[in-house]
């Protein structure tokens, strides 16, 4: 067994979690890079946080896209292009004197300790729910100075998807108990709101009215998922993304046999798209 490493002495973590030295090097041989790339090159020179911000975005949903794709030779290079992000806003950012790679580390590494009492204090809990609950206190105690926040619901990004957006802010609610009791009173809600959106689309309501119903619709539907443990944002991106492979499937089958989705019969598509649908995805 290995002796323990002294520079981790007085560490909170356990020494065996350490990372070895030629880790730290090649994190080390990024850093230069990306600070080198700063100065000698003028594409990456003439960049700000804002002129990037919508990259990090895109790199984000193609980790998301390599998850679910199970390529974990993919997701290991997308990991690299966010932690390239990372790195690209923190060299600005000491350029511009506002803080360093050094500070946005140790940000991080104070708020997971003190976020996780139950690890690194005297907190004791194998539940996983409540270190949920302990995670969503303690961050709102840091946001607001320890001071009553002005709203359960701040900290929720305005710029996430809206679907997440509506899970977040749920779960939110959820955590001071602005909740529904069970989940079949949930679902009534769901089943109201479907009732009140088919009115306003039967009685010819105003294309506003309508859209306000159905976001209504959106949003117990998102709610009574929290209920079943589902997340509303993965379960609608798999479902978009097996409806694509069964219209590029007809479209392909079609093509084959010298005809185009627009042209083809009607039954012609229906068939094939049940056979779509029976294959191995």
């Amino acid at each position: 067994m290995p002796e323990p490493d002294a520079s981790c002495a007085d560490k909170i973590y356990e020494s065996q979690f350490a990372e070895p030295a030629e880790r730290l090097e090649a994190y080390a041989d990024l850093a230069a890079i990306v600070k080198q790339l700063r100065r000698d090159c003028p594409w990456d020179r003439d960049q700000t946080h804002e002129s990037v911000k919508h990259l990090l975005i895109e790199e984000a949903y193609e980790v998301v896209a390599a998850i679910d794709d199970g390529d974990w030779d993919e997701l290991a290079e997308e990991l690299g292009d966010v932690f390239l992000h990372v790195l690209f806003h923190a060299v600005i950012a000491a350029e511009d004197g506002r803080f360093t790679l050094a500070d946005v580390i140790e940000a991080e590494t104070d708020k997971l300790v003190r976020r996780h009492p139950h690890v690194f204090g005297d907190a004791a809990t194998d539940d996983a729910d409540a270190v949920a609950a302990s995670w969503e206190e303690i961050k709102q105690q840091e946001e607001n100075g320890g001071a009553d926040p002005s709203s359960v619901l701040d900290g929720v990004p305005a710029q996430l998807p809206a679907l997440l957006r509506a899970q977040r802010v749920q779960e939110k609610a959820a955590g001071v108990g602005f909740e529904f009791p069970d989940r079949d009173e949930a679902w009534t809600k769901v089943q109201e709101e479907l009732e009140e959106f088919q009115d306003s689309v039967e009685d010819d309501q105003s294309s506003e009215q309508r859209q306000q119903e159905f976001g209504d619709l959106l949003f117990a539907l998102v709610n009574y998922a929290r209920y079943v443990d589902v997340t509303p944002e993965n379960a609608l991106r798999e479902t978009t993304g097996r409806f694509t492979r069964r219209f590029q499937h007809v479209e392909a089958r079609l093509s084959a046999e010298g005809a185009s989705i627009d042209e083809a019969d009607l039954s012609a598509v229906r068939r094939l798209w049940e056979e779509a649908k029976v294959r191995a995805e």
